[in-house]
Formats: structure tokens, sequence, C-alpha cells
């Protein structure tokens, strides 16, 4: 069918990609490269060795890129406080870029001759798969199994993988469709299932990584957050590597009851979709981040890059990580991180991370200034008059030609 003789496959183990090993080895009559990114999954790695040996797969790539992840893509999305569309903190969206980039350095080691992913035609990560890919390797041939095949269901995947006895997860399962889940160091996402009706409460048993916020603890848990140039490096005094901060953070969060989040998002694509994620740790670094740069940033720089931060979500949303705007706006974003240092304490309760103290050497909170007590001369009141006046400037000038305000 084609010239195609060897393609390199991100393969996590699951449903999806162990039914499109053999779909590629059938339809492409073609050797077969896995590659499974260590980013935070925990158990999910090594079961898919065995997933694809079993599958008859020669080369399996399995590498530990936590700390890559955290320190060069999630440190760096969390200077800019991001969030898109207001809720979501782009654990999945994140976590392509780099998985894009090995996959690109993998087919050029093992002389491949195409890449392939497991997203499907109607999602996000198929775009950010492939423009990560073009943008690194502008001539790659990219395979899409989604978008060629003719299994349109999880449940025909399920029937596919009976016939072929391709080891996978729930496909004994009565229920109408498993969850689709996809895990990282920063979040767990839940898909499918009942979650594709918008009006219905995910199941408690679906949640992975976090209690409910009413089987939380009845006492706080407080925790102090070191900050520099606006990364954290240790959590109550303890030096942590980023990926070692952000587990610990997780662990913190869940058993805390922190981080869980039911949305339905705008796709690139198009389309709505509800999906739910936990994110215990990612909660927390970002009312942390704010409230560290509430304290040493410039109020014209701390605005300025809230403004900056919804462009800088949706490029990282959209797959535009190694584009020239990303790379732009990052070098922007990182200038303001230079004064970004100090300490925040936080209290972790019942699904709540409240920010309960925070400083900073380079504070620019002046308590002689702000104080409601005699500051001593350090701010004269009356300045105040002629400030107002000259801000009302344009106001008084607009009223006095007629115009209505209301």
């Amino acid at each position: 069918m084609s010239d195609v003789k060897k393609v390199v496959l991100a393969y996590s183990g699951g449903l999806d990609t162990s039914v499109i090993v053999k779909w590629l080895q059938e339809t492409y009559d073609c050797e077969v490269v896995t590659f499974t990114a260590d980013i935070g999954q925990g158990e999910e790695v090594e079961p898919a060795r065995s997933k694809a040996q079993a599958l008859g797969v020669k080369e399996i790539y399995i590498e530990d890129l936590r700390e890559e992840f955290v320190r060069d893509y999630v440190y760096p999305m969390f200077r800019a406080n991001t969030i898109y569309e207001g809720e979501y903190l782009l654990g999945t969206s994140i976590a392509r870029p780099l998985i894009a980039k090995r996959l690109i350095e993998i087919a050029n080691e093992t002389g491949a001759d195409a890449i392939s992913h497991g997203a499907t035609g109607k999602g996000n990560d198929q775009v950010r798969f492939e423009l990560g890919a073009y943008a690194l390797k502008p001539g790659v041939k990219v395979i899409a199994p989604w978008r060629e095949w003719d299994l349109t269901s999880r449940e025909t995947l399920m029937a596919y993988c009976e016939k072929h006895d391709i080891p996978v997860d729930y496909s004994k399962s009565k229920k109408k469709s498993p969850y689709s889940m996809d895990a990282n160091l920063l979040h767990i996402s839940y898909e499918g299932g009942i979650l594709e009706d918008p009006w219905m409460e995910a199941e408690e048993d679906m949640w992975r990584w976090s209690v409910s916020p009413e089987a939380a603890p009845d006492q706080p848990t407080y925790i102090e957050l070191s900050f520099e140039k606006g990364d954290i490096v240790a959590i109550d005094g303890e030096s942590l590597e980023p990926h070692e901060v952000l587990a610990k953070l997780n662990q913190l969060g869940g058993d805390n009851g922190i981080g869980r989040l039911d949305i339905v998002e705008n796709r690139y694509v198009g389309m709505k979709s509800r999906g739910c994620y936990e994110t215990p740790g990612g909660t927390i670094m970002l009312r942390a981040h704010r409230a560290i740069e509430s304290l040493t940033l410039d109020r014209e720089a701390a605005h300025l890059k809230d403004e900056l931060m919804p462009r800088y979500a949706k490029v990282i949303y959209n797959g535009y990580w190694w584009s020239p705007e990303r790379k732009m706006l990052q070098a922007a974003i990182d200038a303001t991180q230079e004064n970004v240092c100090g300490v925040v304490r936080m209290k972790l309760y019942k699904g709540s991370a409240t920010v309960v103290g925070r400083k900073s050497e380079q504070s620019l909170f002046d308590e002689s200034i702000a104080t409601f007590e005699d500051d001593a001369g350090a701010y004269d009141q009356k300045d105040a008059e002629g400030f107002i006046k000259l801000n009302a400037l344009r106001l008084r000038i607009a009223a006095g030609k007629g115009r209505k305000a209301d």
C-alpha cells in the first residue's frame, strides 16, 4: 500500500494506540517503533512495554522525561499564570510539544519513514502533535489512523482488540463506553462515557488523584513554597527538583481534595467538549505564583502580563508551542520574573488552596506608605487631589460638552 517501512508511534499502552500498532502492521506492512514518554503517568508506563512486546514490537522506547517536562514546559507556562478560558490549566496541551519533539528525534535515530499518533480526527491533540512535528521536521510524513480507518467508536475498537487478542483495559466492560484518560505529572483528564452528557455528574469512583472535598481531612495543611525567578524551588524549606515539587504538591493537594475541574471547553477544531480534570499540584502552584507576583511585580508589568496571558494560553492550547509568537511571548514573560522571589504560605483545606502569607526581599509592598496608621509623612494625602483632577480632566471636558456619562 505504501513505501513506508518503519513508523514511530506515540504509544501509551491504552486502547487506541494498542489497536494502532496492529493496524499499522496490517495496513502498511511496516515495522512499528513505539515511544512512551514517562511524564508522570506512573503505573501506566511499564505495562506499555509488555503490551508492545505482545504486539511484536522490537524497538521500544520508554523514557523518563519527568524533569524535562516540568522544568522546560510546565514551569515556563506557569510563569505566565496560564489558564485557558478561565479554568483549564492546560495539562494535556503542555505535554504534546515534548512528545512531538522526541517522536521526531527517534524517527531520525531509527531511520523511520513516518511518525504516528493516536489522536482522533475530532480533537485538539492531532493538531498539537502535527504542528510540532512539522515545525521541527517540515517534510515528515504523519500517519493519523483515526482519520483513515473505519473504526468509528470505542465499541468497535474493543471488538478489534478481542478479534486480534490485543491486551487492553475495559475490553470486557459492560458500560456504554470507558473513560478516555490521559495522565502526566501535571494532571489526569477524563472524557467519554457518561461525561458525553454535560448534565451528568461524574461518578465519584472516576477520580483517581484526589479525595472529594467532603472526605478531606478536617484539619488544614499549611505549606510554605519558596520561589526563585518565578519557579518553585523548595517546599517547607526543602530544596527539590521541579518534577519533585510537582509530585509533592500533587500528593498534598490530592489529600486535601484540591484540583478537581469539570468543564466544557472550546476545541481548536471548532466543537465544544466536556472533560473532567484533576490538577492538584498545578492549582496550588497557580495560586502561589500569583501571590508572590502580587508582592514583587510592578503594577503595569503585572497588568500587561495579565493581558498577554489569554493569548499565550490560546497559543499553547492550539498547539503552537514551537511557533515564533510563543517564543516571543515567553521571552517577555520570563523577563518579568527576575525579581519574583520569596516565600508563599498556603492553607490547604477541603478543596481550597488559600494564600495566607507571602514575603520577599524583593517586595514592593511598603508598609510605611500603605499603613492606615500615622505614616509620618511618607505619603502626603493632599497630593491625591491633583492626581484625581488630572485623571478626571477628559471626563470633565466631555461632560462640559453635554455628553452624558450614562
